[in-house]
């Protein structure tokens, strides 16, 4: 390998790890701390596009600099229908499933997610938890970890140490997200629309000024504007 085939080699990496460089900046942080199935493959292909490019002959800095760029702007135009338009996130993103509800596991919701119960309680013991008798709720979320909500005895600090009397567990239901009203979310708590809509009119805020709000059946609704 000739001296001059190094120096390609190295221009090369130099201008593709400051494109990816400049290209993570740009998309934000969410690509690397909420890596959704459509983001790995995003990063593949980037990778991919830049390892070609140091080792063909026939590809130049350009032609990696153009391929990134594209790729880049595919994925800006993805995060901004996703952050315009709520009704696409569940199709680019996906959306969140509850695999446990009240304590009960849900296998169609476990089938439809392709997770098995050996996956489950690795997920699970992930967050500490080794029984699922302790758990009253287990959100599986878009970017393949889960997050639990523990039955009122076994939540810190150490309850069942003190015989303290079982509660219900409370499930927080967001209601509203960018100014939309969530209708599926709806359909889970004991509120109508036209009441989510008094509450807000209460506060002195319009449906569009509302930036999330979510419902609590102690506490009722919980409203932060923009």
């Amino acid at each position: 390998m000739e001296k001059l085939d190094f120096v390609k080699i190295l221009t090369e990496s130099l201008v593709g790890f400051g494109a990816l460089f400049v290209l993570t900046k740009v998309l934000g942080k969410s690509q690397i701390t909420q890596i959704t199935a459509f983001d790995f493959i995003a990063a593949l292909v980037l990778g991919e596009l830049v390892g070609n490019g140091l080792y063909d002959p026939q590809v130049g800095v350009w032609h990696v600099l153009f391929a990134v760029s594209i790729w880049g702007v595919m994925i800006y135009l993805t995060e901004w229908f996703t952050q315009k338009y709520r009704r696409t996130r569940s199709i680019l993103e996906g959306k969140p499933s509850i695999v446990i509800r009240r304590g009960q596991i849900q296998r169609d919701v476990m089938k439809k997610c392709k997770l098995d119960m050996n996956q489950l309680m690795h997920l699970l013991r992930d967050k500490d938890v080794f029984s699922i008798q302790e758990v009253e709720y287990a959100i599986f979320e878009t970017n393949g970890s889960i997050n639990i909500l523990k039955k009122y005895i076994y939540q810190n600090p150490t309850n069942k140490f003190f015989n303290a009397a079982p509660q219900e567990t409370i499930l927080p239901i967001s209601v509203i997200t960018d100014g939309e009203l969530i209708e599926e979310n709806i359909m889970e708590i004991e509120w109508d629309k036209q009441q989510i809509y008094d509450e807000i009119s209460k506060q002195g805020l319009s449906l569009k000024e509302v930036m999330y709000a979510e419902y609590n059946k102690e506490e009722g609704l919980y409203v932060l504007p923009y």
